[in-house]
């Protein structure tokens, strides 16, 4: 199964978007590779996904260790911390109050074992590093930065390090475990992007880009070069003119492959006897903005 495990809030219903121009984030240009169809039914269609208590159980962790790093060094200790999943979780909830409805209404522990759960990712954490020993410039950082051939890029960095010498750390928390091949790549071209937006935007690029899965209790540490996220921003301008190409015509094209098994929307999808909804134009806002399911582990 895709290691998709967080999830992040959209605007509450009714609320004002704030109309952007179009950009290019981690979520969607990974959609884009892995099947353009898939990326036009969540920029394009913005087709409602339902969230899995897995990925809920994600953000839930991601909140809890933003609210650690905001406490003084010395409180940031596996108690606190625990201590902090039910209010994170009552505000969660108290902004998407339909997310309730996925736990069983008629069993009062339902919502208690899955918070146990969440309980037990924050302890391998702490089984990772030790917070209290970190002073984080940022978390949950937004970035976003025009490339000299005009492609906007946007995201969110879960943590930026920077060390007394300048140096940058760029680290992801996954709330699933250590992917294999498929995987890893998905994971480290997200990291990647999020270097060439810092690199671009601060002028050095990454000393490390560290992924840690906290189910598993593994990390992943990659030191990039310049050469590297050279090559890559050309990667990303191609990606955009492929989707911007498409955009045109509504020509997005269903890629089969073995994550076809977990993607909600079969049933609309040529490759599973489905008819796509009438293409409805390249959109208004923003294809760039992040859905629900994204950011995702």
């Amino acid at each position: 199964m895709p290691d998709t495990d967080t999830v992040t809030a959209d605007p509450p219903p009714g609320a004002e978007v704030p109309r952007r121009r179009p950009a290019l984030s981690p979520s969607r240009a990974s959609d884009f590779k892995q099947c353009p169809l898939l990326y036009r039914f969540r920029a394009v269609d913005r087709l409602p996904e339902i969230p899995t208590k897995a990925q809920l159980r994600g953000t839930l962790v991601h909140s809890v260790l933003e609210r650690l790093f905001s406490l003084p060094q010395a409180d940031r200790t596996p108690p606190q911390a625990k201590d902090l999943l039910a209010p994170a979780w009552e505000d969660l909830s108290a902004e998407r109050p339909e997310w309730i409805e996925l736990f069983d209404q008629d069993d009062p522990e339902a919502v208690t074992s899955w918070l146990s759960s969440a309980e037990q990712l924050v302890d391998t954490y702490f089984g990772l590093e030790d917070p209290r020993r970190l002073e984080p410039e940022a978390c949950e950082l937004h970035v976003e930065i025009e490339l000299g051939s005009g492609v906007l890029l946007r995201g969110y960095v879960d943590r930026l390090d920077v060390a007394p010498t300048g140096e940058i750390r760029v680290v992801d928390y996954k709330t699933g475990a250590a992917p294999r091949e498929i995987g890893e790549a998905k994971a480290m071209f997200q990291m990647k992007f999020y270097a060439v937006v810092l690199w671009r935007l601060r002028g050095v690029v990454p000393r490390q880009l560290k992924l840690m899965y906290l189910t598993d209790g593994q990390s992943l540490a990659y030191t990039p070069d310049e050469g590297e996220l050279v090559r890559f921003e050309r990667t990303l301008e191609a990606i955009w003119q492929a989707i911007l190409k498409a955009g045109k015509t509504g020509d997005f094209r269903p890629n089969p492959s073995k994550l076809c098994a977990w993607c909600d929307h079969q049933a609309l999808c040529p490759q599973y006897g489905g008819t796509p909804p009438p293409y409805p134009g390249w959109p208004e806002p923003d294809p760039g903005e992040e859905s629900v399911l994204d950011r995702a582990d």
